[in-house]
């Protein structure tokens, strides 16, 4: 007999059936606007295709079920939006990481939400002070646009064909993220982009997401073996 579900999935799998001080890989996430021909879940869905890419190019490795919130603020003009905001996912994330490190060697979140950022940088700062192995890893690639674009759409039309509403799509404001933080973060992405997409999704393809993702997950894994980690707890690499 098999097993029903694989070994490497911490939902699944039994405590008895869990390895030593194993490695925890925790996708996190977001429930928010993509324009109008991504789903509200691209993050997250995102951050889960990286994370189990990397699973079986790494040893002692669970994969856990994903956080799926995140702080979204800046969409929240968008229905369907779900923010729960820096300082309650920091929270989250703190206590998160002091429960699974009772048991996990160490904890890695890979992050497919930009703004998360802070609530890693604090919360994984303050865990690694407390002598924690928790670490996280952005799901960032070279020379993107910022939001529902090319990059999250042919992501998409790998991870999630059928979630991609391709005959949707449209541009939207194609200025670099840098340049558009300061109005974001003070009017939100809807005062810059009515359609909420930040980028142009024209020639996005499943071929490129492949390699996009398989990017990612390469350099998750090579990050993990080389356990290089920023004082706030950023994998280097």
């Amino acid at each position: 007999m098999t097993d029903a579900v694989p070994r490497t999935r911490l939902a699944g799998a039994t405590w008895p059936d869990l390895p030593e001080r194993p490695l925890l890989l925790v996708p996190l996430g977001a429930v928010e606007q993509h324009g109008h021909h991504l789903p509200l879940g691209t993050d997250t869905s995102v951050a889960c295709a990286v994370a189990e890419a990397a699973v079986d190019d790494l040893d002692g490795v669970l994969l856990a079920p994903a956080l799926a919130y995140g702080a979204s603020g800046e969409h929240e003009d968008f229905p369907g939006t779900v923010s729960i905001g820096t300082e309650a996912l920091t929270g989250l994330l703190v206590e998160y990481g002091r429960s699974a490190c009772r048991w996990a060697g160490r904890l890695v979140l890979v992050n497919g939400h930009g703004g998360n950022l802070d609530a890693l940088r604090t919360a994984g700062t303050q865990l690694r002070a407390e002598a924690r192995e928790v670490a996280w890893f952005p799901c960032g690639v070279a020379g993107a646009d910022a939001h529902a674009g090319r990059t999250e759409t042919s992501a998409m039309l790998h991870v999630e064909p059928d979630a991609v509403r391709a005959d949707r799509a449209v541009a939207g404001d194609p200025t670099p993220i840098a340049e558009l933080l300061p109005r974001l973060r003070a009017e939100g992405v809807r005062a810059v982009s009515p359609t909420g997409v930040l980028g142009d999704p024209a020639g996005a393809s499943a071929e490129e997401g492949a390699e996009l993702l398989a990017g990612m997950a390469g350099r998750l894994a090579a990050a993990v073996r080389a356990w290089d980690v920023d004082p706030t707890g950023r994998l280097r690499g």
